[in-house]
């Protein structure tokens, strides 16, 4: 087979080598029929892509994940545009569909969409919010501690996540963390290659904690100045990570 040459890196890499880490990805993926399978192919072909499993450059072929999972190419070319949607994917009508490098631009955006929609999100919980609540998020802290422990990174995201959005689910406000959820798919990938650096997962506990402790109180400033801190730090931490190269610059789009 001939090779294709990455634009994330400039080498040379097989269509074959590329297709050959999604199928193992998918290859046993459980599919629920019950569930639009365009859902179920786009959280997969996400995850794969968020975790590094496909690195930039990597091809996305959608005959070969169709016959992995045993299904038609319709859902496939669905939940691939909806990839493609969050700027995971670039796709070039002759040359093919291909992991996008991650974009300093998107992670910025990423984070103003963020602060922008949770601090309002916290301001309403503040008021409402009830102590049966406030016990769930204190759960989910000390799993997402738990699974630090253990050097779970890609659960203690998943954990990461459930604080927050459970904070949008006081208010009853699921829209809104979906919408989070579909900006920052450039963070996540950050997220995960930057998680085992030392401290960093620590200090996101600690200030979980800071924010819980002032949504407990009911008070309102205290919970929307915490939340404003941990999420600004987080943001600089990850601008900070990607400026000093550690994500290499190959890597790497303005």
């Amino acid at each position: 087979m001939a090779s294709k040459t990455s634009r994330a890196s400039g080498k040379p890499q097989t269509a074959r080598g590329a297709d050959g880490k999604l199928t193992e990805f998918l290859r046993g993926a459980p599919l629920n029929r019950a569930i639009p399978l365009r859902d179920q192919i786009y959280a997969l072909v996400r995850k794969a892509i968020v975790t590094g499993t496909l690195a930039p450059g990597a091809s996305i072929n959608e005959i070969e994940i169709a016959h992995t999972l045993g299904i038609s190419r319709t859902p496939v070319r669905e939940a691939v545009k909806k990839v493609s949607d969050e700027g995971l994917i670039d796709v070039f009508a002759q040359n093919g569909t291909f992991v996008a490098d991650i974009s300093r631009k998107q992670v910025e955006e990423a984070y103003i969409i963020r602060i922008a929609l949770e601090l309002e999100s916290i301001r309403r919980a503040a008021l409402v919010i009830e102590t049966r609540q406030v016990q769930d998020l204190s759960d989910i802290i000390d799993a997402h501690e738990t699974a630090l422990t253990r050097s779970r990174f890609d659960e203690a995201i998943a954990r990461d996540d459930d604080f927050h959005r459970g904070i949008a689910e006081v208010n009853g406000l699921a829209m809104l963390w979906k919408v989070v959820d579909i900006s920052k798919a450039q963070m996540d990938r950050c997220r995960l290659m930057s998680l085992p650096s030392p401290g960093a997962g620590q200090e996101t506990i600690a200030q979980h904690r800071a924010i819980l402790a002032a949504l407990a109180k009911r008070d309102q400033a205290g919970c929307m100045e915490a939340l404003q801190t941990h999420l600004e730090t987080s943001l600089r931490n990850t601008m900070t990570y990607l400026d000093a190269g550690t994500v290499r610059r190959s890597l790497l789009t303005a």
